[in-house]
């Protein structure tokens, strides 16, 4: 059974993978200016990061989820997906988005 610290450590890295999924996608959209960069860096970076961030903070907060899939699955995919789609379909665009000149 799983304790109620496993549970609020696991929600806890699987929302912290999410609001770097949704920080690096956002920056790869801006800085890249072509069409498929952003997305060719956010699909084979991003996933990178995130595996790191599990392992290093999984040690600490995550439960013992079995399987390997299942580890992948819930702590770098769905944050993945979950930040990609946050990205594209809450956030303005970065065309859309107003900033200042600076010298």
């Amino acid at each position: 059974m799983v304790s109620p610290f496993e549970a609020a450590g696991l929600l806890v890295l699987v929302g912290l993978n999410t609001l770097i999924a949704a920080v690096l996608t956002r920056a790869f959209r801006v800085r890249l200016n072509t069409r498929w960069g952003g997305a060719l860096y956010t699909l084979l970076l991003t996933p990178v990061v995130l595996t790191v961030v599990t392992l290093v903070l999984g040690q600490a907060l995550g439960p013992n989820l079995g399987a390997p899939a299942t580890v992948v699955g819930l702590t770098v995919l769905l944050p993945l997906t979950l930040g990609i789609a946050f990205d594209y379909f809450w956030m303005p665009s970065p065309e859309e988005v107003d900033v200042p000149d600076t010298l």
